[in-house]
């Protein structure tokens, strides 16, 4: 079965994983509330992305809430040695499928808590702390409260390393001085680059980057570009978006989601398509689109 070119990696946590990952969030149902529409369709995901040599995942107990956790560990437990899980706290879900802060020391506490019940785990592999201070993207605003609480979990040995999630530049410079930060996770495609320099400057400090929403927020234009180039190259529009963030820098690290084992296998296999110089080019230039 081929798997994800084992040359293609970066440190995340203390160990090296396969730059193409998965993201669990769209296993829950609609809105990422609720049980998922084909729960053994969302295992059968699960188990072939591992068997296709995914050692990175990304997931949630606010997925769901509590639905993408024990989707994982009811498909991959126990689990291999070289399987990195990274979860997010700092929000909860409402009854009504809302996104709502949860930065109390006992709001913190309590989803590490559910995050090791859920996965069937002793300690957590890597936390990421979601700043909800704006549900919608960064907002600026101290994140030395919240962070010192997950701090002090890590010192308790319940997580071994810590992230950061929707967040400014300025507040990874806060992070970095709290704690070791070993990976930020925000929203980064080829039409929202605002996170262009903090990309770069966490590279040099081999630090991870993780992207989502790769093709999130695109206008008409930008997605017409994108998918001239992918009909070039005999690709879909998500391979293309893909291989272009693995060329971007070397420490971005992947976790598109998806229900479906054929869009998986589509999207795995970006990690082999190579982008010619020419196409590199023209991807560049989306980013400066800004209107149809």
């Amino acid at each position: 079965m081929p798997g994800i070119d084992q040359s293609s990696t970066f440190a995340l946590g203390g160990r090296n994983v396969k730059r193409l990952g998965y993201g669990a969030m769209q296993l829950a149902g609609p809105g990422v509330f609720g049980p998922p529409r084909d729960h053994d369709a969302a295992l059968a995901v699960l188990r072939e992305a591992v068997a296709r040599g995914v050692n990175h995942i990304d997931t949630s107990d606010f997925y769901g809430p509590h639905v993408t956790n024990r989707l994982i560990r009811e498909a991959l437990a126990p689990y291999s040695r070289d399987l990195v899980i990274v979860t997010k706290i700092g929000a909860r879900r409402g009854e009504d499928g809302s996104w709502n802060p949860a930065f109390s020391p006992e709001a913190l506490t309590q989803a590490v808590h559910d995050n090791l019940r859920n996965l069937g785990l002793d300690v957590l592999d890597v936390v990421n702390l979601r700043i909800m201070f704006d549900t919608h993207g960064p907002a600026e605003g101290s994140i030395e409260a919240p962070l010192t609480v997950l701090a002090g979990l890590q010192q308790q040995g319940l997580v071994r390393h810590i992230g950061l999630s929707n967040v400014t530049a300025a507040q990874v410079a806060e992070g970095r001085r709290i704690a070791e930060i070993v990976c930020v996770q925000n929203q980064y495609n080829l039409a929202h680059r605002s996170d262009d320099a903090l990309i770069d400057a966490l590279a040099r400090d081999r630090i991870a980057y993780v992207p989502f929403f790769p093709l999130g927020g695109f206008t008409p234009l930008q997605s017409s570009t994108l998918s001239d180039v992918a009909a070039r190259l005999g690709a879909t529009p998500m391979q293309v978006a893909l291989a272009w963030l693995l060329r971007r820098a070397p420490n971005i690290l992947l976790i598109p989601g998806t229900s479906s084992v054929v869009h998986l296998r589509e999207n795995l296999a970006a990690a082999e398509l190579k982008l010619p110089d020419d196409a590199m080019k023209q991807l560049d230039s989306v980013g400066s689109i800004r209107s149809a």
